[in-house]
């Protein structure tokens, strides 16, 4: 400990110091490797104030040493020290800085801290995250000298009841030309803070970049600097290279592709932070992982906060990159981050503008656009069912394989879109080979209308939701009834030539109808086929078809009947009102024909594969 050439002035803290120290260490802080992160902020805002002061006089900074950071261990003397070149402190100012938690801590200001929901910003308003470094030390001594000063003061304390401030003795003005030296007596578990591998372990994860050099005096006395000191974000973008947005992508990102987008900015107003987020060109292989969160870096003042902070919603958390704030506190629990208001506006403001440059690269750099599409188009549209807000961009987003064979925007389907025809049609299946040879596209396709052919699991779900497209609401093919009457075909076909009687038809669905009883909930003329003799689709009311078997497959929802539509002018439906014994087995045939080609089993294999085969016997006349 530094001695004094005067008596120490002793000054008590209230009563409920110990109170706050505790709810500090044992609240606030989980991780003891806090405080070091702590003392090196500290550190970097003194350096910040030096150099912000010098520009109105430089006579501070006459001395010539820059402002600079060092980490001292000293394991004969079991000590830590944390010193800067940076503004210093005369002895009010140790006094009101260091002694905050003295000034603020009232019954009052105790409760609101244990009660508040956002206790981190009432914690960064009194500024006690000094106070953390007690989580390892038994006692800490300060010796700090205010820039242009010619004074050094000594403050210390044990963390019990108060602390004492004193002039430094003579070694101490001669060791301290300007700044603050932080002394850690360390707790006899917190010895390893001493080793230099793990002082360097916490630089790198908390504060590589902090934007001034933090050198770590060896053994010897010689000092090595263990940070980049570099915060690229920060810098101008007429400063970087595509190589260093490169080099800085795989290095946050831990990833060795090239990045397929780079956003970079810094918002001013009233919050001010700046923003450097990359788009991946590859998938990782855990993008589906329900446990994996996003990986964008929240840094406050150059300073390492969390890398979970869901700083963007999950349908974005491909995303990497990094956010630093200047405005929130530095010593904010990861709990409480959740429900920080500044941080959820800054959410807000970056998701919007991570969606703006997605869709500025899908109309300027298509090809670009592709790749993250190709990569990250299921997970963007889970942003569909659970975005309300941002619904209508997200769509204007995506990209659709259709029957036209192109991935194509919804503005461009739009623009395509038939005479007379009132809405976007869209099908969902497993695969798209599947789909395309679905018999509920036929009258579509005999019309040349366009269909969005959509595989992805999200995609039964966010297509449950009523939506439309520049006036054009999106319809199922699979759900409900579809009206194409006022889109003519595109050539005249054969068996369109003649009608059904209302009779006719009337006979053959009750005859169907009857047959299957319960099996389904209604039968009817299907206007979806012109070559097939059947399909399946769901109520108006009911959930679309693919939705309906993704659910049954994990035991959830109750399933609805479907509806079997068949068409009336196909020779085996036609021949049901004159089959008499055989009008039973068409009928299930029927259902079953158009539940395989669902992708579904029939009910009971053993009975289908014996209706077919006296269907076949009996065409055979055997």
């Amino acid at each position: 400990m530094t001695t004094t050439t005067a008596a120490p002035e002793s000054q008590p803290f209230q009563a409920e110091v110990a109170e706050l120290l505790h709810l500090m260490v044992h609240s606030v802080y989980s991780e003891t490797d806090i405080f070091l992160r702590e003392l090196i902020s500290n550190a970097s805002d003194a350096c910040d104030k030096l150099r912000y002061e010098a520009i109105a006089t430089p006579g501070l900074i006459a001395d010539g040493a820059p402002p600079e950071i060092r980490i001292v261990p000293d394991k004969k003397a079991n000590t830590l020290a944390v010193v800067d070149g940076g503004i210093g402190m005369d002895r009010q100012e140790l006094i009101d800085n260091l002694g905050t938690i003295a000034r603020s801590g009232t019954k009052s200001f105790v409760a609101r801290l244990t009660e508040a929901k956002d206790g981190a910003n009432l914690i960064g308003q009194f500024g006690v995250g000094f106070y953390a470094a007690f989580m390892v030390a038994e006692r800490i001594v300060v010796t700090s000298r205010r820039a242009g000063s010619d004074q050094v003061w000594v403050w210390s304390s044990s963390g019990g009841s108060g602390f004492e401030i004193a002039p430094a003795d003579d070694e101490a003005e001669r060791r301290i030309v300007r700044g603050t030296e932080i002394v850690l007596h360390l707790k006899k578990d917190a010895e390893k803070y001493l080793e230099a591998y793990e002082i360097e372990r916490i630089v790198r994860a908390w504060s590589d970049n902090i934007q001034f050099p933090i050198f770590l005096v060896g053994e010897e006395g010689e000092p090595r600097q263990i940070n980049s000191a570099s915060a690229l974000w920060q810098r101008p973008k007429s400063e970087l290279s595509a190589e260093d947005y490169k080099q800085a992508y795989q290095s946050i990102a831990g990833a060795f592709d090239e990045p397929a987008m780079t956003l970079h900015y810094r918002a001013e107003g009233r919050q001010s932070y700046a923003v450097l987020l990359f788009a991946p060109s590859t998938k990782p292989f855990d993008l589906f992982d329900q446990a994996r969160k996003g990986k964008v870096k929240l840094y406050v003042r150059r300073v390492f906060i969390a890398d979970d902070a869901d700083l963007l919603p999950a349908y974005l958390r491909f995303i990497r990159g990094v956010i630093d704030s200047e405005d929130l506190p530095l010593n904010i629990s990861r709990e409480m981050l959740q429900n920080n208001p500044q941080l959820a506006q800054i959410r807000k403001a970056v998701t919007g503008r991570v969606i703006g440059e997605l869709e500025s690269l899908g109309e300027k750099e298509p090809e670009g656009f592709a790749k993250i599409w190709d990569a990250f188009g299921a997970v963007i549209k889970e942003g569909i069912w659970e975005d309300f807000e941002r619904r209508e961009k997200l769509l204007a987003l995506s990209r659709f394989t259709t029957t036209s064979g192109d991935k194509r925007s919804l503005k461009q389907y739009v623009e395509d879109i038939k005479p007379n025809q009132t809405d976007i049609y869209y099908l969902v299946g497993d695969s798209i080979e599947r789909l395309k040879s679905n018999p509920k596209l036929e009258s579509a396709k005999a019309r040349g209308i366009e269909v969005l052919l959509l595989t992805d699991p999200v995609d039964a779900f966010w297509t449950a939701a009523p939506l439309d497209f520049g006036g054009k609401p999106l319809k199922s093919l699979s759900q409900g009834d579809v009206d194409f009457g006022l889109v003519p075909f595109m050539e005249e076909k054969a068996e369109d030539k003649g009608d059904v009687s209302a009779a006719d038809e009337a006979m053959t669905i009750a005859i169907v109808k009857e047959a299957l009883g319960e099996r389904v909930a209604d039968v009817r003329a299907s206007q979806r086929l012109t070559s097939s003799a059947s399909c399946l689709v769901a109520s108006g009311e009911a959930r679309d078809r693919a939705l309906e078997r993704l659910l049954a497959q994990h035991d959830k929802g109750v399933a609805h009947k479907p509806i079997l539509e068949i068409n009336l002018k196909h020779p085996l439906v036609a021949a049901i009102a004159a089959a008499k014994d055989a009008a039973r087995d068409i009928s299930f045939l029927l259902l079953e024909q158009a539940q395989i080609l669902d992708g579904e089993l029939p009910e009971d294999p053993a009975a289908f594969a014996a209706r077919l085969n006296r269907l076949v016997l009996g065409g055979l006349k055997v």
